[in-house]
């Protein structure tokens, strides 16, 4: 046996081990392995039957996802090994029980199915999450997993690649049986009790009785595929995933695999898997540091404080307390923490009333709550996250503050959206300690963190910071201390691209529909709305002194602020709003036509083409700018941040791979467009200019410069 599988009986049952870690993944030599050991089982003749097994802490995690993207650019050839492998399970005369402990996910749950039976405990978990890399699982799954849990079961798990739990499996028929106990003892002893049959295994494949009544599948089918539709706007691979389980039920087993592979090879090859893939490997790719390693010191983070309890506030406090960190939140009067702490409890309530929580979960997060309105209580944290209005006077007063109560190794983190973290860290002693943690809101829902180095920020906090944003259950990108950072940076142009064309004659809706059905997860103006029009007032009142003195700037936003339109918080913005909805508003579009008249913009049709083009190649060139100077490690740093923090379409890998898989020759051929028709704002970043001259791309310059 190799060293990725390890052989031994027990018994007259032979154990087949799986030794691939960290998650067993079915990495070149492991199907192989399995299929030596089932060989040798088979050549036994004390042997009876088998049990495949994960070691470690799971069974099969999945395929070797890189070995996807070696077939798609060109470097490794598709290999047949798997199929045969779950032939030879399925085939085999002994029975083969499945042992499931962890997790046993798309290839795995695959492998576990073409064996004749599959046990697990109780606290493990089954799947096919393919869809989720914008592939159909591609090992027979849609063939063989209906034939366990019925048509409707399996297009449901397919389509939507959530993990269902080993108890769940076992009611829907996918798993035989819960082991209490050790995993190993309860599988030898069901393999031992099957053998003793006078029928031969059972192959899944010959399974027909479970696919259930027509009418009921059709009925569940249709009612799914109108929420995917809303779920995976845009995405191919969820349909595909039903279309390929439905065929389970009217087409032959061999058949009907054939028309498996082929939809999984145009899945597989499609710019979604390619952008879905580098989004995957991306999320992982973020938390390597050039400088920062295992072997660099790390602050213990045991008790934080937060220092406002506002909006923004109340969400990172709950990011804490969801993790299981305490925390002293502080606000300035007992009626603000109050406000605070009873908006803390509505939004807990409304995961109790969706049944995500139960009122104890409720009621144990709240105890890990500290309120205090005197800084004198900060004094014994590692962590103080500030989350006050955004104004760099105020801020540096509260670090003051902060600093002057909070003990010497405490962390002192800046929720600041746009502000220079260096001039904060100015009003403190301790330079060194002080980090930008810029949380996306909602703060307790979003996944992205942005950590901001300052230029004194030390290794050891920088270090701290990506580990921590992993307990929160974020991905922390570590982005350069420039205005806007990375996210917010891009954002104004994207925003003011999408204003300038409504000045010069499309129409709010139009442009939110546009780059809604572009994947967007929402439109720039309904964003806008939502963030609060007063904020970005805000922001260009601390920018406008870097704009030269008579370019254009966006006109429309600034009278809506002046007419105290702030966007949801006040009922009215660019839209009306009813609650949450959004009703589009006659005044708002004679306020654009006007205001654009007086300020003598010409008016010209503008298409979706130039709305897409207009927004996202803003955001683009701007993405460049910020990889040339070093505020991005690499593009891929650029598209996480868009995809889990501006809900930029993950299957369109984010804004710059989404101009590598254009073009840069043609993204920069409409940049030098918009430059000449629209003047200073489109001037091109030289990295732009230079890799569409030379061919390359933003992932091949991120791979040159590290």
């Amino acid at each position: 046996m190799s060293e990725l599988v390890s052989y031994e009986t027990r018994d007259g049952v032979a154990v087949i081990t799986i030794n691939n870690p960290p998650v067993n993944a079915l990495s070149p030599g492991v199907p192989e392995g399995i299929g030596d050991g089932v060989q040798q089982a088979v050549s036994d003749d004390t042997i009876k039957s088998i049990v495949l097994i994960g070691g470690g802490r799971t069974f099969i995690a999945g395929a070797d996802i890189k070995e996807f993207g070696k077939v798609t650019s060109g470097e490794k050839k598709p290999s047949d090994v798997f199929h045969l492998l779950l032939f030879q399970l399925e085939d085999c005369p002994k029975p083969i029980v499945a042992a499931i402990h962890g997790t046993a996910l798309g290839g795995g749950l695959e492998t576990a199915m073409a064996c004749h039976y599959r046990v697990a405990v109780e606290n493990s978990h089954v799947g096919q999450p393919e869809v989720k890399l914008g592939i159909i699982p591609g090992a027979m799954g849609t063939q063989r997993l209906p034939r366990l849990c019925g048509i409707s079961k399996a297009a449901e798990m397919c389509a939507k690649g959530d993990m269902v739990t080993a108890r769940d499996a076992c009611d829907f028929g996918i798993v035989d049986k819960i082991v209490e106990g050790d995993l190993l003892e309860g599988a030898v002893a069901f393999a031992s009790e099957v053998a003793t049959s006078d029928t031969p295994p059972r192959k899944t494949r010959e399974i027909s009785d479970r696919f259930g009544q027509p009418q009921a599948n059709q009925a569940a089918v249709e009612k799914l595929k109108a929420g995917i539709a809303k779920r995976a706007r845009g995405q191919i691979a969820p349909l595909k995933a039903i279309e390929a389980v439905e065929m389970a039920a009217t087409t032959p087993f061999m058949d009907a695999i054939k028309k498996e592979a082929d939809i999984f090879k145009e899945c597989l090859y499609s710019d979604q898997s390619k952008g879905l893939i580098h989004i995957f490997f991306g999320e992982r790719t973020v938390s390597k540091i050039p400088g920062i390693s295992k072997e660099t010191p790390r602050r213990a983070i045991e008790k934080a404080a937060v220092v406002g309890a506002g909006t923004m506030g109340g969400g990172i406090t709950m990011s804490y307390i969801n993790a299981g960190i305490p925390v002293c939140l502080k606000e300035v009067n007992q009626e603000q923490l109050d406000k605070g702490l009873e908006r803390i409890r509505q939004n807990y309530a409304a995961s109790v009333k969706r049944g995500r929580m139960t009122e104890d979960d409720v009621e144990q997060r709240m105890a890990l709550i500290t309120p205090t309105v005197d800084y004198a209580s900060l004094a014994d944290v590692d962590i103080v996250v500030e989350a006050v209005f955004e104004g760099m006077e105020l801020k540096k007063k509260v670090f003051s503050e902060i600093d002057a109560v909070a003990k010497p190794d405490a962390i002192l983190a800046s929720n600041t959206s746009t502000l220079n973290i260096d001039e904060i860290a100015s009003a403190t002693k301790r330079p060194e300690s002080v980090i930008g943690h810029h949380f996306f809101s909602p703060a307790n829902v979003m996944k992205l963190l942005e950590i901001v180095r300052g230029k004194a920020s030390s290794d050891e906090v920088i270090a701290t910071s990506m580990d921590l944003a992993k307990r929160l259950r974020k991905v922390g990108v570590l982005v350069g201390n420039c205005f806007g950072f990375v996210g917010n940076r891009m954002f104004g142009p994207y925003l003011r691209e999408a204003q300038f064309v409504l000045e010069e004659g499309a129409r709010v809706e139009q442009v939110d529909q546009v780059m809604y059905d572009f994947g967007m997860a929402m439109g720039p103006l309904a964003v806008s709305d939502l963030a609060g029009i007063d904020v970005g007032w805000r922001i260009r009142q601390e920018i406008k002194h870097l704009i030269p003195e008579g370019m254009r700037t966006p006109l429309v936003a600034d009278k809506l602020y002046e007419m105290d339109r702030y966007g949801q918080k006040t009922g009215a913005g660019w839209y009306k709003y009813e609650g949450r909805d959004a009703i589009p508003d006659s005044t708002v579009q004679e306020l654009i036509e006007t205001t654009a008249r007086e300020a003598g913009i010409e008016k010209h049709d503008v298409s979706d083409q130039e709305i897409i083009e207009r927004t996202v190649y803003a955001l683009v060139n701007e993405g460049a700018r910020i990889l040339e100077e070093g505020m991005a490690l690499r593009s891929v740093d650029i598209d996480i941040v868009y995809v889990y923090g501006y809900g930029f379409p993950a299957w369109r890998g984010g804004p710059m791979m989404y101009a590598d898989s254009v073009g840069l020759d043609k993204v920069y051929e409409r940049v030098r467009h918009f430059h000449e028709t629209q003047g200073f704002w489109w001037e091109p970043a030289p990295l732009l200019k230079e890799l569409a001259e030379s061919g390359g791309t933003f992932g091949q310059f991120v791979q040159s410069a590290n």
